[in-house]
């Protein structure tokens, strides 16, 4: 069973998105604090990371480039997710995220890029 690591600090979020993914056949951890990422990661070792952008004082953006720079963790597929942000244009940068959704989310469309990057993965 494929592994979903959802990060938000709304955890009104977190339980709809693991509601959702688990309906759909994913084991799922949820986090709502960013400061803690990189320790569940070697922990659950998560085949994506579904990533909010704003997290309290804390900056998904940042926290996704640390990801992909890290040699150990930078095969993991990362989604940001954001209400106030469109990061759909620099998507090709160095340390930028797979893929963005914006909120709120079409549920199909949200399924359809997780199965997208998890084929690739």
């Amino acid at each position: 069973m494929r592994r979903i690591l959802a990060v938000d600090d709304d955890n009104d979020i977190l339980e709809v998105l693991q509601f959702i993914l688990e309906d759909s056949g994913y084991e799922v951890e949820t986090l709502s604090d960013g400061r803690k990422l990189m320790d569940v990661i070697r922990e659950k070792h998560p085949d994506l990371i579904l990533l909010d952008i704003m997290l309290g004082n804390m900056d998904g953006r940042e926290l996704c480039k640390t990801l992909k720079q890290s040699i150990e963790m930078n095969d993991i597929p990362v989604i940001l997710i954001s209400a106030s942000h469109n990061i759909a244009a620099p998507l090709n940068q160095d340390g930028a995220p797979n893929d963005f959704i914006a909120k709120p989310f079409d549920i199909n469309h949200l399924l359809n890029k997780i199965k997208t990057h998890l084929k690739a993965a």
